[in-house]
């Protein structure tokens, strides 16, 4: 399993900024082997991070890949003050089960936790 987080801090949001931000998360949801997501935001520092996870490198491709998204990338400097991407590969994920609509994540490998 793949994650890929964008940390933002924001200036003024519009119209095309929503229309854009809808499309690009229906996209991802619509991408074969898309999982799941999550959103986070640090009110100390106003950073929020979106993150996604994906079951392949491919699938978050397509996601760089698609029409929207880079559109929203060649004009995100009207919308942000600084960005960051992670992309990650997740070795495992555990815990109670009571946090549903996360992704389950793989099979722990070798190492302990």
């Amino acid at each position: 399993m793949y994650s890929s987080t964008f940390i933002f801090a924001s200036k003024e949001f519009d119209a095309e900024f929503h229309r854009l931000d809808a499309a690009i998360a229906a996209a991802a949801r619509d991408i074969p082997g898309y999982l799941g997501e999550t959103s986070w935001e640090n009110p100390q520092t106003g950073l929020v991070a979106n993150v996604y996870y994906w079951d392949s490198l491919e699938a978050l491709q397509a996601l760089v890949k698609h029409p929207q998204h880079l559109e929203a990338k060649e004009h995100q400097s009207n919308w942000l003050d600084g960005y960051q991407v992670i992309i990650s590969e997740v070795l495992r994920t555990y815990g109670d089960g009571g946090l549903g609509g996360l992704p389950p994540g793989p099979a722990p490998r070798d190492a302990q936790p």
